[in-house]
């Protein structure tokens, strides 16, 4: 039995979480085909992700030409079939934020995808996002490929879920995995009550890199670390002003910002007018052990997202025995206690971050080391990655078995099968 995981981009500096899930599947016995939509090499830093990049397939390597070669085959060989994907593609296109023709665009891909999964003897395609990639797979599907299920994150699905068509990609799928009892109940919302069944709750995780390490003692220097791509929805622009307001009271500190992103820009120029340049330092992208050495060098990790699912790296950062600050948003609640493993603020305010950094900086480190021992225990408990995959092993079997049993109870009653089957293609 094998599987194909389909990815936008794969292996991606932030995508760690999906490295570990596919090793924790391959562990349970099931092999892995990974698929990337396009590449993101470019961006790679972590050795693990190279090795990973060696083994991913990806669909846009063949270009324009690819692509059409895909549609003609697809025409050739199964006209039906695409005319109903076609249609399918149509519908949800003419729904969506990004248009039709970039639908069709996903409808060549898909086409590609079919002969793939053909020649690798693929039974069962698990998407992460429940973006483009899970319409390719979708519709692979409805050209008549093997069945999906996808991994919704947040907050992207939950923002627009009219115009990624989300009630149509569950309705079609096998089943579909939340990071969270919150992802969970924001996908109840978007189906029928018949489809609540197959919607499951599958954490993402950390592996032994993390859950195995021993404890290291909190800093007596104030610095705290922010790790996290550099946009809009990780407040790292407000985490800014908060470490103005601490500058201008005379606290001494340094914030560590590991990531990059598209608002490295504007955040660098914040920094610059609160003049804060010997506080505040942005790394840039950085491997995952140099992510934990960070982490471990701060007395707490600060994440103000605005709109999350359940950011990996404050699983990453209790596991370190690092306590959190955080906001009040998604499954973010479901890990951290206030007081008890970090600190939970409102998203946007300044005044309650600010506040918490504080209390962070200048709570005795023996009082820290307490927080993030509870949060290791808590991230041990609910977020082992081995332990999450094999929960997505079982379905994935689970899935595939109920597959054959259906084509096993169909077969008898078609003497024609194949003559039946060439002409529904």
């Amino acid at each position: 039995m094998s599987i194909a995981y389909l990815i936008n981009q794969y292996p991606k500096v932030s995508h760690s979480f999906v490295r570990r899930e596919i090793a924790g599947v391959e562990a349970c016995g099931i092999p892995v085909a990974r698929i990337s939509i396009r590449s993101s090499a470019s961006e790679l830093v972590d050795e693990a992700d190279k090795r990973e990049l060696e083994k991913t397939r990806t669909v846009l390597g063949g270009g324009v030409a690819g692509l059409l070669s895909g549609l003609l085959r697809a025409a050739i060989t199964r006209p039906i079939r695409l005319l109903g994907a076609l249609r399918l593609a149509l519908k949800v296109g003419w729904g969506s934020d990004r248009g039709v023709l970039l639908h069709l665009a996903y409808l060549a891909e898909a086409c590609i995808l079919l002969r793939w999964f053909a020649e690798m003897g693929i039974k069962h395609v698990h998407a992460h996002f429940g973006t483009n990639s899970t319409t390719v797979a979708m519709l692979c599907h409805a050209l008549g490929g093997p069945s999906y299920s996808f991994t919704v994150h947040g907050p992207e699905e939950f923002d627009k879920p009219d115009a990624l068509s989300l009630t149509e990609k569950i309705k079609r799928s096998a089943f579909v995995v939340a990071v969270s009892s919150f992802g969970k109940s924001q996908l109840y919302r978007w189906c029928d009550y018949d489809q609540w069944p197959k919607i499951h709750v599958v954490h993402c995780g950390v592996d032994e890199m993390f859950l195995k390490q021993p404890p290291t003692a909190v800093p007596a220097v104030p610095r705290l670390a922010c790790v996290g791509r550099l946009c809009e929805q990780k407040g790292q622009l407000l985490l800014i002003e908060a470490a103005g307001q601490l500058a201008a009271e005379g606290l001494e500190f340094k914030l560590v910002l590991v990531g990059d992103g598209e608002l490295r820009s504007p955040i660098e120029a914040l920094i610059a007018k609160l003049n804060l340049q010997d506080r505040v330092e942005i790394t840039g992208w950085a491997s995952g052990a140099e992510v934990q050495q960070q982490i471990l060098a701060a007395r707490a990790m600060v994440l103000p997202s605005f709109a999350e699912g359940l950011p990996v790296v404050i699983m990453e950062a209790l596991a370190l025995g690092r306590p959190v600050i955080s906001t009040y948003v998604a499954g973010i609640p479901e890990l951290v206690e206030p007081g008890v493993c970090g600190w939970l603020v409102p998203p946007g305010s300044v005044e309650a971050l600010t506040e918490a950094m504080r209390t962070a900086l200048q709570l005795p480190a023996q009082q820290l080391e307490e927080m993030g021992k509870e949060g290791s225990q808590r991230v041990a408990k609910q977020h082992d990655a081995a332990i999450e995959s094999s929960k997505l092993a079982a379905l994935f079997q689970a899935t595939i078995e109920k597959s054959q049993e259906r084509a096993i109870d169909v077969s008898p009653s078609l003497p024609y099968a194949g003559i039946s089957s060439a002409k529904s293609n």
